[in-house]
């Protein structure tokens, strides 16, 4: 969803789904029905090896997956941590408030925001630290090198001590009258912290918030609001220090995160994340063609129809599959060679809430409901 600023406060939600934005079509329209899908080719012979069960999840939920561990975030605030061989549950602490973005974690200290602005850190089942932001945040925080770093809505970044939760920098740039409900770009490329503020990939020194580089991916343009928005969104795909990521509804391209040089951008219209595997990248549109690109050039290499207006994830790479999910509830792996069908199986038909993730050998997928799934080849 969209939410809209005005002098820095929220007005809340605009009745505009973000897929809805980018098909073009007016707010209250119905979306075209997709096409129904042929019998299922069964390729791959993909096996559930276990279930697990949340709470609903009602916002843009980022799972973590560490070695053979998976973190997850509910939307009531508990983060459960789950061993992905079997579906155990490891650990569970809860944030004691309804969740805006999660979950982060380096593996000891797991950080999620609230719906109240609270950053909220969590270590071995206890909380370690709460700190209240000055606006709302929809990407999960990142937590590396012992610190606690926190991407703003409003296109802000705070570093948190990530022992007690004190304020070391921020860094603000100017807002605009709309932003998106959906998780951003945060990560860190060796000792760089890369952040999608506005269109751009921007490179910040960790300790001190300097900015050392910015790469444009897109720029605004139209004549409203909703046009002229051009945040990054997540997932993005990292082959070393390369990053290529979407801008919303606009383009893709790719930076390299050693000194900020762009090396291309093509025009676009997506509004969910990408992942690569250093020949291709792969996303899905707004319409859900699911398509592939050249990663050195960014020239198409295919696309596929064949998932046309399902509202899909971003994608996940595993094995010779790009794997997608659905707003009905289904899991589909297509080939990484040229899009075609290689298997698809159904959770609980209330849509998958995040991308889904590997973890070990287990591939995890998580739904609106709170069914957490876990899936082997057979």
């Amino acid at each position: 969803m969209i939410g809209a600023r005005r002098g820095g406060r929220w007005l809340g939600a605009l009745a505009l789904a973000a897929v809805a934005v980018l098909a073009g079509c007016a707010a209250g329209s119905p979306r075209p029905t997709p096409a129904e899908l042929p019998p299922n080719v069964d390729l791959i012979g993909v096996r559930q090896v276990w279930q697990a069960k949340l709470t609903p999840i009602d916002f843009p939920l980022q799972v973590h997956a560490q070695g053979s561990q998976v973190l997850l975030a509910a939307g009531d605030g508990t983060v459960t941590t789950l061993d992905a061989r079997n579906g155990a549950v490891l650990g569970q602490a809860s944030a004691g408030a309804p969740l805006s973005a999660g979950v982060g974690s380096d593996g000891a200290v797991s950080a999620v925001v609230t719906r109240a602005n609270q950053v909220v850190a969590l270590e071995g089942g206890r909380e370690l630290w709460r700190h209240r932001l000055p606006t709302q945040s929809y990407t999960a925080p990142l937590v590396a090198g012992g610190r606690v770093f926190v991407l703003g809505a409003d296109r802000s970044l705070t570093a948190l001590d990530g022992r007690n939760g004190a304020k070391l920098w921020s860094l603000q740039r100017p807002a605009e009258p709309l932003v998106l409900r959906q998780a951003g770009v945060l990560l860190a490329v060796g000792n760089t912290l890369v952040a999608g503020m506005a269109g751009r990939l921007v490179g910040i020194n960790p300790d001190d918030g300097n900015v050392r580089w910015e790469a444009p991916i897109a720029a605004a343009r139209g004549t409203n609001d909703v046009e002229r928005l051009v945040d990054l969104v997540g997932p993005v795909s990292r082959q070393g220090s390369i990053i290529c990521a979407r801008a919303f509804q606009t383009a893709i391209g790719c930076v390299d995160a050693a000194d900020g040089t762009l090396r291309w951008s093509k025009p676009a219209n997506g509004a969910t994340g990408l992942a690569g595997d250093g020949q291709q990248l792969y996303g899905a549109e707004a319409d859900g063609q699911v398509m592939a690109w050249r990663a050195d050039t960014g020239e198409r290499a295919w696309q596929t129809e064949r998932l046309k207006w399902r509202q899909l994830t971003g994608p996940l790479v595993l094995g010779r599959s790009v794997v997608v999910g659905d707003s009905t509830g289904l899991v589909h792996l297509l080939s990484r060679q040229d899009g075609s069908a290689l298997d698809r199986f159904a959770t609980d038909g209330s849509g998958i809430a995040a991308t889904p993730v590997a973890a070990g050998n287990t591939l995890v997928v998580v739904t609106r409901s709170g069914g957490v799934y876990g899936y082997r080849p057979q």
